[in-house]
């Protein structure tokens, strides 16, 4: 009889344990999802200014963003950008999440396998792009990017120059690619690899690639030629695929065109 009393006092105890760890964990997730949702924002708006090479060390990161960029909504298919009254009901620029757009019957769409390098399925039909203002003229346009490497999904941004053809940088703000490997998408060595290459030759066709290895700095192509990651094949070739897929027709190919023969006029 004590045996059986000592055998339920020990499970009341482990059961009440375990009611109030749980209560725990689950309080600090919600008080805690807001401060993180604002540090990914955080992080998302660093890497735009970084991309844009706007520094953001020491500085108040949100005033950077408010004084020196300039956000357009593009729509994918006709490579229009859109008057902010033409924007659909519920997009929100400032709310943008790329992966709930994609995923939105509204706001996203299915790329059909034969399109599909990213290995995504889905992308948004609508997506912000940000202008770096510089003397009330663009300067640079940053445009979001993402697709499949070797572990993982990666999210960043291309910086191209106003001419739209010179890279001006790249960042990556989410990935979970190997450390010392393809994580190496991070290393500020391998990232100033981008700044003065171009992506596009003088009869427009898209030539900017990531090589499997290192590009012969004595050959004519090598001014659109990326290093590769060592030792990251797969990291790599999806690399060459999100540069291929986002500056090409089914990305922001259009997009790029249309303000290609806007200036054209103008100039």
């Amino acid at each position: 009889m004590a045996s059986n009393d000592s055998t339920k006092k020990i499970l009341t105890v482990a059961l009440g344990v375990c009611l109030v760890c749980s209560v725990l964990v689950s309080a600090s997730a919600v008080s805690l999802r807001s401060r993180q949702e604002r540090n990914k924002e955080l992080d998302k708006i660093k890497n735009i200014l970084t991309a844009g090479a706007l520094p953001v060390k020491g500085a108040d990161v949100f005033q950077l963003f408010r004084e020196n960029i300039q956000t357009i909504v593009v729509d994918l298919e006709s490579g229009r950008a859109l008057d902010l009254g033409e924007l659909p009901a519920g997009f929100d620029p400032a709310k943008f999440n790329i992966k709930e757009a994609a995923d939105s019957r509204d706001f996203g769409k299915a790329l059909p396998p034969e399109k599909d390098l990213i290995g995504m399925q889905r992308i948004p039909r609508l997506i912000p792009v940000y202008e770096v203002i510089s003397d009330g003229r663009v300067s640079k346009l940053i445009l979001p990017i993402y697709g499949k490497g070797l572990w993982s999904t990666l999210y960043g941004f291309l910086a191209l120059n106003a001419d739209l053809t010179t890279v001006e940088g790249i960042t990556f703000y989410e990935h979970g690619e190997t450390p010392g490997l393809g994580g190496e998408v991070d290393n500020p060595n391998w990232k100033a690899k981008w700044h003065g290459k171009r992506a596009f030759d003088d009869q427009g066709h898209l030539k900017l690639h990531v090589l499997k290895g290192a590009p012969d700095p004595n050959d004519p192509e090598a001014i659109y030629q990326i290093d590769g990651l060592s030792g990251a094949t797969l990291t790599t070739r999806g690399l060459d695929a999100m540069v291929r897929f986002w500056l090409g027709e089914d990305g922001y190919g259009r997009f790029l065109a249309r303000l290609k023969e806007e200036a054209h006029h103008e100039g």
